[in-house]
This record gives structure tokens, sequence and C-alpha cells, in this order.
């Protein structure tokens, strides 16, 4: 393989958060305007088209140079040897789709586009506390402020628990900030965040009466 100058995960990498809050925000809107069946049909698409893609490039080193020289703007250094984050990505958002309430997907969708990378661009720039790897409490915060934000306007919006619209939106953000923040063995946070923002979602919800509201 020739080499290739690619960005490494200390990097801020300004084309790959701008590709996966875009990406990602563009599966919750599919996902929320369209029927259900359209937006699963589209999301087993992309799996099925990337995924076994991502697998077979590491059997056929032209296959991966031909990758590596595409991806070049969103690729990390750390993906030329090992499955890309979109492949766990898009893994995660499946298990989530499949398994939870709509209101919890839309919610957990509306996470992932935007607290793991704007808690990482604080971590990079201003992460001099460190708490699990390179993962600090400044881009903890961040996450827990995003994820409220995010939790308080969605509910606002719908017109949900609006008796308990802050405490809920704060607790939201714990739940995504730990999510973002907690490792899960060597798992890609592209698959734990979505996964485990959706069970502390749904728990949480469950606890302030949220499904018997909207049941």
């Amino acid at each position: 393989m020739q080499p290739v100058d690619l960005k490494k995960r200390s990097d801020i990498h300004y084309a790959r958060k701008i590709w996966h809050m875009s990406g990602v925000f563009t599966m919750f809107l599919a996902y929320v305007y369209l029927p259900p069946a359209v937006s699963m049909i589209i999301l087993v698409a992309a799996w099925l088209m990337f995924v076994p893609f991502d697998f077979l490039r590491h059997k056929y080193p032209a296959l991966n140079d031909w990758a590596v020289h595409a991806f070049k703007p969103i690729m990390r250094q750390s993906e030329v040897k090992k499955l890309a984050g979109t492949t766990f990505l898009l893994s995660g958002v499946l298990i989530v789709d499949i398994l939870f309430p709509r209101q919890i997907v839309a919610l957990t969708l509306l996470f992932l586009a935007f607290a793991d990378p704007i808690a990482s661009y604080f971590g990079i720039l201003y992460g001099k506390d460190k708490i699990f790897g390179h993962k600090s409490i400044q881009g903890f915060m961040a996450a827990f402020f995003v994820c409220a934000a995010l939790t308080f306007a969605y509910l606002l919006y719908h017109n949900y628990l609006m008796d308990r619209l802050i405490v809920v939106s704060l607790f939201a953000g714990l739940v995504g900030a730990f999510a973002e923040l907690i490792p899960i063995g060597k798992l890609d946070d592209n698959l734990t965040l979505p996964v485990m923002s959706a069970v502390g979602l749904t728990i949480l919800f469950y606890f302030f009466g949220f499904f018997a509201i909207v049941g």
C-alpha cells in the first residue's frame, strides 16, 4: 500500500466531524419524516453496502488501498488496519432502531450526531483532566450540555413532559455524557454510545412516566 497521511484520534479532524454530524443528522431526518418501513429499508441497505465492504477491504490489499485513498478526508490512521467507525455506527443505529421505541431512537440519533463530535472537539482542545484514556472532564461536560440541550429542545418541540422538562433534560444530559465517556471493553464508541444512550433514556423516560403519556 502506498503511504497516506491520515489524521489521528488526537487531531481535531474537522472534515470527519462535519461528515459525522451531517450524516447522522440526515439519518435522524429520514427516521422522523419517512415512513418507518422506508427508513428501515434505507438503513439496512446502507449497512449492507458498507459493512461487508469494510470487512472485505482487509482481505484484499488493493481494495483497502483504494478505500484509504478514496475516503482519505474522513478516515483515521487507525482505520487502515481496523474496521471503520462507520461500520460500528451503522450497526449501533440498526440495533437501536430494531429494539427501542421511536422517540428513544430519534433522541439517540441526535445524541450520536452532535454529542460525540462536540465532546471530542472540546476534549482535544481543552481536555487537560483525563478520566478514561483520552476521555476528559472537559469533553464529558461538553457532551452533558449538548445532550441536555437536545433533550430539552426535543421534548419542548413535541410538548412532552412539560412539567418535568428541565429535570428530565438534565438527567438525559447525564445519560448521554456517560454513554460517551464510559468505555465498554475495546468496542468503538460509535457502537456503544447509541446503544447505551437508548438503554439509559428508556430507563429514565419509564421512570418519569413518558411511555404512559405517549402510549
